[in-house]
């Protein structure tokens, strides 16, 4: 089971999920969906436009649980 921890990065980061989506050019809407961990998927573009912007690696937005 994948988890997404960008909530977590984002309040290290003090930033607001409408000031990332308007960074990273995506819709609050569907940084929503990744946020809350609903997305089927990411596209690299988009993970490399969030780690650039909270200054982080892959690993501290996705985590690897086995259930």
């Amino acid at each position: 089971m994948i988890i997404v921890n960008l909530d977590i990065m984002m309040a290290k980061r003090k930033i607001s999920l409408s000031e990332l989506a308007e960074k990273i050019d995506i819709t609050p809407a569907n940084l929503s969906i990744l946020k809350t961990g609903k997305a089927k998927a990411v596209r690299f573009s988009t993970l490399e436009a969030i780690c650039k912007v909270l200054e982080c690696q892959p690993g501290d937005i996705l985590e690897f649980r086995d259930e």
